[in-house]
This record gives structure tokens, sequence and C-alpha cells, in this order.
């Protein structure tokens, strides 16, 4: 029909042109909104941390850098990270390829229990840990029977942190997995390739900057914990204390410029994990 009516081809490209360039104060609206918003909740607080930081010079942000607990809490928030990210990158992968791959009973409930961190605030995931292996918890006498302490210690705080942080991967994965669907992988058997072989030459190469994303992303978050490391963690200094809890003691003994100069250095870890995370998806949009 649209070929018998003349000049119909020519006004189509006429609309689209004046959809896509009239209003233009809209556009730049959007733009300035959106870059007041930046500087406002990003680029300010950022500034802010970085010169009281330095408010009282080198040395003194030096000298709390250098500390021995802050030493202690760096060495702690990295050996979380360290345990948690690989612990949830084999989980988030196997969460994926069972989800997406298989159909069985229970889907439902596995994808609901992934989703459950994003639900239930940290806080309220750290009482958990304390009520089952608390002192007065479900397992607290048998685990002091056999001398074994996970609350106020670090295999606590790495079961906090593997809470809030085990959905990242899997949630990544999944998406990305369902839109790729399983004809690869059929064909591959078809052809006689088995189980492993199906993954590691098929699977895996496909959803590689998705796992390598959400790796970055479960990192990120397991440096960052607050909430429910706070609660299982006692706030035993030199211990049990990550960079986020020393810096909350610093702040609340009013030692400003160490607690901001222990945030920047958070800030710094931050910004190194979103480059890499920049970088990488980069190089999956190439």
């Amino acid at each position: 029909m649209a070929g018998n009516i003349p000049g119909a081809a020519a006004v189509r490209p006429v609309q689209s042109s004046r959809a896509a360039t009239e209003a233009s104060w809209v556009k730049w609206l959007l733009i300035a909104a959106a870059v007041l918003v930046l500087l406002w909740l990003i680029l300010l607080p950022l500034g802010v941390v970085l010169t009281q930081a330095l408010k009282k010079g080198w040395e003194v942000y030096i000298s709390a850098l250098t500390d021995p607990d802050a030493l202690s809490a760096l060495r702690l928030t990295l050996l979380a990270a360290l345990i948690t990210v690989p612990l949830n990158t084999v989980f988030g992968v196997a969460a994926a390829w069972a989800i997406t791959k298989f159909k069985f009973k229970g889907k439902g409930v596995l994808i609901t229990l992934i989703d459950l961190p994003f639900a239930v605030s940290p806080v309220i995931g750290g009482l958990i840990f304390v009520l089952v292996f608390g002192a007065n918890g479900w397992f607290g006498p048998l685990l002091a029977d056999h001398d074994i302490k996970i609350i106020y210690a670090v295999p606590g705080i790495v079961l906090a942190t593997l809470f809030v942080t085990f959905p990242f991967v899997a949630r990544e994965l999944i998406p990305l997995m369902e839109d790729q669907g399983s004809q690869e992988e059929e064909a591959a058997i078809t052809l006689g390739a088995k189980g492993w072989v199906v993954f590691t030459r098929v699977t895996l190469p496909n959803i590689r900057w998705g796992l390598i994303y959400g790796m970055i992303l479960c990192n990120a978050r397991a440096m960052g914990e607050f909430g429910a490391v706070s609660v299982v963690s006692g706030h035993i200094r030199g211990e049990t204390n990550t960079l986020p809890l020393h810096v909350e003691i610093l702040y609340n003994e009013y030692q400003f410029s160490a607690s901001f100069a222990v945030a920047s250095l958070l800030l710094l870890l931050a910004l190194a994990t979103l480059l890499v995370k920049s970088f990488y998806a980069r190089k999956n949009v190439h």
C-alpha cells in the first residue's frame, strides 16, 4: 500500500528527522541535570574525602595508612574478598548453568534464594549468623565444645561477606545465558563432546565478559560491605575490623583526618575496581 502513495517514502525520513532535532533544549536540560546530580552526589563527596584526608598534611595521611590497626583492617578486607569472590564465582556459574540449561523442579525457589540478599537488609543477614553460630545460638554450644570461633572472628566475617555478595555473579550470568540459549551446547553434544568439554570450549568463552563483570561487582561489594560484617565482627581492633569498620571507629573517636585517610584508601580501591570494570565493559562492546 505504501508503495502506491506518492511521496510516502519521502515523508517518513522528514518526520524522523524532526523528531530527532526538535526541542533540543530538553536534551541539554537533561544533560545539565545529570551533570549536577553527578557533581552533588558523587564528585563532591569524593572531593571532600580527599580534602579532609590531606587536611593535616602528608605526614598525618601516611601515618594513618601505615598504622598497624589500619594495615590489619586492610589485610582482613583483602582476605575476605580473596575468599568470597572465587567461591561466589563457582556458585554463580553453577547456578546460572543449572537455571538456564536445565529444566527441574524448584528452579523458581533457587532463583528466589539467589535474590534473597537483595531483599534482606545486610544487618539482618549478619544477625542471622549470630543467632545460628553465636554463643547462645543453635550451634553455639557445639562450637564452644570444639573451641571453634565463628562469630567475632574471621570465619564470621567471611560468611557475612559471602551472604551479601553471592547474587552478583549469578545475576550477571543468568540473563546473558538465557539470551544465548543452548543451541551451541546441543550442537557440541551432538558432535560427541562431553559435558566438561562443552562447558570449557563452548559455554565459558561465550560468558567470559559477563563472568568478569560479575566478579568485579562482587569484589567491590566485598571490600565495601559494612552492615553484615559490623554485626558479626565484634569490632575487635586490629583483629576483626575491616576497612569500613576501621573508618567508623576512627570517626567516632574524633580522629577525622585519620578516618578520611583510611576512607580514601577504600576510595582508591573502588576507583581501581571501576577502571577494571570499564576496561572489560569496553572490550565486551568491541
